[in-house]
């Protein structure tokens, strides 16, 4: 491969599509903290030994995340499609692959954080309460804050995860470094680009779990 040909492919194909994969990974992880946190306070509210039991709302919900979470991804993105067109009005393309992306990340998050608030001392919980404190204080003043330093190491490992979920959407018409390996690389038999592009996934990877670690002992 001559030094223009590297330098063309760096500059035309791999830097647009590294940050159409940044966009997506930050995209998706954003929405799916969001819903992924609603999920879980509701889960934590509800569960058995929760603020406010109600085993139907828990089971029905907890049914749908573990549903949604046993779907593999490749999967999800077909089965989705006239959803993913209803919002996006495209299933091609990384704004469309957002949509997937955030459904297969929203339940994980959602069981993350659930996890992670099921680990907040309970005797610091009962002491609160008989402060007069309400479930919305207890939850966000006392459990979130506690639970912090497990939450982003849970966040972290979505965000990877998200990411390999990217390289599988690439394949599928979305764009980002996926599409590379397979478009330019696989497709074509290079296995420079191939095996380039599975290097600078595993070097974004090393860095998303440097931060993550790097936060958990900054907070822990």
């Amino acid at each position: 491969m001559s030094n223009n040909h590297a330098y063309d492919l760096l500059h035309t194909i791999l830097v647009p599509e590294f940050l159409k994969t940044l966009y997506m990974v930050i995209s998706a992880t954003v929405l799916s903290t969001i819903i992924g946190m609603l999920l879980a306070v509701i889960l934590i509210i509800t569960y058995k030994e929760g603020l406010k039991p109600n085993k139907y709302i828990y089971e029905i919900l907890t049914t749908f995340i573990n549903i949604v979470r046993s779907f593999p991804f490749i999967i999800l993105i077909v089965a989705i499609i006239p959803v993913t067109r209803a919002i996006v009005g495209s299933s091609i393309g990384e704004k469309a692959a957002i949509i997937p992306l955030t459904i297969a990340g929203a339940p994980f998050i959602a069981r993350i954080i659930e996890g992670s608030l099921r680990e907040v001392d309970k005797e610091l919980i009962e002491a609160v309460k008989s402060f007069g404190a309400t479930n919305f204080q207890i939850i966000f003043k006392v459990m979130l804050p506690e639970a912090v330093p497990s939450v982003i190491s849970g966040i972290t490992l979505a965000i990877i995860s998200i990411l390999g979920c990217t390289a599988m959407a690439g394949a599928v018409g979305a764009g980002g470094l996926g599409a590379i390996a397979i478009t330019y690389g696989y497709a074509n038999f290079d296995n420079t680009i191939m095996y380039g592009t599975v290097c600078v996934l595993i070097i974004l990877v090393q860095i998303i779990q440097s931060i993550g670690n790097f936060l958990y002992k900054v907070l822990k």
